[in-house]
């Protein structure tokens, strides 16, 4: 087969030369889920190149409105071309073979700029991928692009120096959530089908509830964070973690074997959820809607309840109870992530603080203890103290859900909130954000696997996601319940069509589209 059978007839070409094969329009071709992707190609009805173009020219008229996509791939059209001759050879890479992915702009590509959203890396390019991104494109991905991000991944705004803001497809006015928010909002806006993310508070799972995407915070350790900034060392190794993001549950369970370097056995949709179904039927579900810290919006609780109905109705059982230690576990994040946090950036900074932007600047500012050996000592014992009662309350949970292996909760009390906001009303309180998404907070304290999956939307039309957990390394498991819950909830609306809070806008300066060149930086 050559590369003309593959895509570069015309459409009337290809009704006459090429009888019997299926035409997809781009707008076809962009609303595939990565998995039914793989398969077109597989199949060799449609090529890798068709695919990026098309992506290409989505990213061209709707990026310009929400600024989630920063930096293309320079060779994206080689890599899809490269792709488009293996087929042809009868040579797959892997499961992924031709699928255009994105990836969060803290996580290193080698030969696209790596910024972490801050002025220090503006320029940077790594040499090396990143474990994850290695996997996949060795498992045939096609790297489309950087997607952004907070400087240095601070959530819950992705706003940084370098790029500026991303704004929330469901309506501009709001946060896509942070710090995975450019990612989740090119996937939720059809600029990409899938991608990597990071979380050390939520960072994956809140962009994915206020875009109306899912998205798969692992248990932490399963995969590598080698190749990320900020670095996961100290204390942070606890809790912040890499994981997959997409519109399909499938998705993430195809991208986490991928990332996992795990064997993927293939399988249909429609038996990725039966198989679902029989795995979990008569397990245990412990839902809650308050945490004890939070309150949530109405909404939100009916959100959980919907989700509560599609597991009971697939045969679990479901009762309501809130698990031991998740009040506590906003408390003990800030006991122990937060200093650890300042403290990196304050030695990532050192001697350039002129040039972070407004959100690490105040960081920055904050007053430090005086460096004495009794307050060094100080420090070490609150710490340790943390720790402990991190492990204890970790040891309590575990064997709580050896009876009780799936929670339901929400992701946090709000949906999207608005640009630059610091605080919520909940029910008549003002509670501030970081306190808002408490939910998410809990689960990366305690290490566990989690997915925030699509519900609902509010009245006026922003997404709803909420959250299962399960015990450490059950990720098959969370993603079945997460793949129950989307098919119940599959008449919320994902569509193209009268879904986004923006008009087509045509592109301005975008030099690699308009002068027929390869990709480049938008």
């Amino acid at each position: 087969m050559t590369s003309q059978d593959f895509g570069e007839l015309t459409n009337a070409q290809r009704s006459t030369e090429a009888p019997g094969r299926i035409i997809f329009v781009s707008e076809e071709l962009i609303s595939k889920s990565a998995h039914e992707l793989s398969e077109l190609v597989r199949a060799r009805i449609v090529s890798p190149v068709e695919i990026v173009e098309s992506y290409l020219h989505r990213i061209d008229q709707i990026n310009p409105s929400l600024n989630a996509i920063v930096t293309l791939a320079p060779d994206v059209l080689d890599q899809a071309r490269d792709c488009e001759r293996e087929v042809t050879q009868e040579r797959m890479r892997g499961p992924l073979h031709g699928v255009p992915v994105t990836v969060k702009d803290t996580i290193a590509t080698a030969g696209i700029r790596t910024t972490s959203g801050s002025r220090l890396l503006a320029d940077f390019i790594p040499e090396v991928d990143a474990l994850v991104v290695a996997r996949l494109k060795k498992a045939g991905a096609i790297i489309l692009g950087k997607t952004n991000t907070p400087e240095m991944a601070i959530p819950y705004e992705t706003d940084n120096p370098v790029f500026g803001r991303t704004n929330n497809p469901s309506d501009l006015n709001r946060t896509a959530g942070g710090s995975s928010g450019g990612e989740a909002a090119a996937i939720a806006a059809y600029l990409s089908v899938a991608g990597i993310g990071s979380d050390l508070s939520g960072s994956i799972r809140v962009p994915a509830h206020f875009c109306g995407i899912a998205g798969l915070k692992p248990t932490t350790g399963l995969l590598s964070m080698d190749g990320h900034v900020p670095l996961a060392t100290g204390p942070l190794s606890l809790g912040a973690c890499v994981g997959p993001m997409a519109r399909r549950v499938i998705d993430l369970a195809m991208l986490l074997k991928v990332m996992a370097g795990a064997q993927l056995a293939t399988i249909s949709e429609s038996d990725f959820v039966e198989r679902a179904r029989s795995q979990l039927s008569g397990e245990s579900v412990a839902c809650y809607a308050d945490d004890g810290v939070a309150p949530v919006t109405e909404e939100t609780s009916k959100a959980v309840e919907i989700a509560a109905t599609a597991l009971s109705a697939a045969g679990l059982q479901v009762r309501t109870e809130r698990p031991p230690g998740v009040s506590d576990g906003s408390r003990l994040w800030v006991e122990l992530f937060s200093r650890a946090a300042s403290e990196q950036l304050r030695e990532f900074y050192r001697g350039r603080e002129a040039e972070a932007g407004p959100r690490v600047a105040s960081i920055l500012r904050q007053r430090q203890e005086d460096p004495t050996f009794e307050n060094k000592i100080k420090t070490a014992e609150r710490a340790a103290r943390a720790v402990v009662e991190r492990e204890r309350r970790r040891e309590h949970l575990l064997e709580w859900m050896k009876a009780t292996p799936l929670i339901l909760a929400p992701v946090g009390a709000v949906p999207a909130f608005e640009h630059g906001a610091d605080r919520v009303k909940v029910n008549q309180e003002s509670i501030s954000t970081f306190r808002a998404f408490s939910y998410s907070q809990t689960f990366n304290v305690f290490g566990l696997p989690a997915v925030s999956v699509p519900v609902s939307r509010t009245s006026s039309g922003l997404p709803i996601g909420v959250q299962i957990v399960g015990r450490p390394f059950a990720e098959d498991t969370v993603l079945a319940a997460a793949a129950i819950i989307e098919q119940s909830c599959a008449d919320v609306p994902k569509g193209l069509s009268n879904r986004f809070a923006f008009d087509i806008v045509a592109p301005t300066s975008f030099g690699p589209f308009d002068s027929g060149l390869t990709g480049g930086e938008l």
